[in-house]
Formats: structure tokens, C-alpha cells, sequence
């Protein structure tokens, strides 16, 4: 019994370790995890025109070539209400394949979404538009590799 609970306090200890050290310069731990960075800069969001669904907005200020050679995009959609208190709405990060008009969400609300499927906007306006505005926003940035 008594080796178990060292077992899971020495997991603990390593847990929190990497926890408190993650921030520290040079450790990269993102880079271990497959999760990018959040890079606090300016935010600059741009409004798709909204549908029945509600509001998407994409900012300009997050676009990144991926580490695959995609356009990563940080977006935000509010789902339409008929409250007067709308809902906050959710962030996304998006991956997008600008060439085939694809695309996949590597995180919603910052929690990863590994192994995410690509898939086609589907009829859906508020996503065309993210797609379209955000890759032609990312096209310079995608051509310097």
C-alpha cells in the first residue's frame, strides 16, 4: 500500500513540476505537447456577415502558418439569441486548408482538440466566410515558405 501511494505522490510531484516550470524560457513544453503558445498581442477582429446561426468574428492579429504548412486562425462565434443577454460565445483556433476550403478546430475554448477531422464548411455561411477572409488575409503568409 505504501508503494502505491509514493508511486502517485512521485506522479503528483512530476505534475505539478512541469506545471510550475512551464513557463519558464527554454523548456518549450508546447513544442513536447503539440500545443501552441498563446502570444499575447494585439487583437484585431474582423465581423463575417451574420446568418440565422449568429455572429463569427476571425482576428487578424492571430494568423500563423502551422507547423503542417496550414493557416491557423483564432476565431469567435456567438450562436444567435433570443435572450437579451446573449451568450459570451466561444473561441476557437482553426486550422484551415486554404486550397481545398477545409478546416479543423485544433482548440475550443482553449482546450486542444486532438485529432480534430478536416472537414468541408458544409453550407455553413459563418465558416465559408472565416475560410475565405482569413486565407485571403494569410495568402502572403503562407506563400513565404
Amino acid at each position: 500500500m505504501r508503494a502505491r501511494q509514493s508511486l502517485w505522490s512521485l506522479f503528483a510531484g512530476l505534475v505539478l513540476a512541469l506545471l510550475l516550470l512551464a513557463p519558464l524560457p527554454g523548456l518549450e513544453l508546447g513544442r513536447w505537447l503539440d500545443v501552441a503558445p498563446a502570444a499575447a498581442g494585439s487583437v484585431d477582429w474582423h465581423e463575417v456577415p451574420s446568418t440565422d446561426e449568429g455572429r463569427q468574428w476571425w482576428d487578424a492579429g492571430s494568423l500563423r502558418r502551422s507547423r503542417d504548412g496550414y493557416l491557423s486562425v483564432l476565431s469567435r462565434f456567438q450562436p444567435a439569441s433570443d435572450s437579451d443577454r446573449p451568450r459570451m460565445g466561444d473561441l476557437y483556433v482553426m486550422e484551415v486548408d486554404c486550397g481545398q476550403k477545409l478546416y479543423r478546430d485544433t482548440s475550443i475554448n482553449g482546450l486542444p482538440q486532438f485529432g480534430s477531422e478536416w472537414q468541408p464548411a458544409a453550407g455553413d455561411d459563418l465558416i465559408s466566410s472565416v475560410i475565405a477572409e482569413s486565407c485571403q488575409a494569410g495568402a502572403a503568409l503562407l506563400q513565404a515558405a
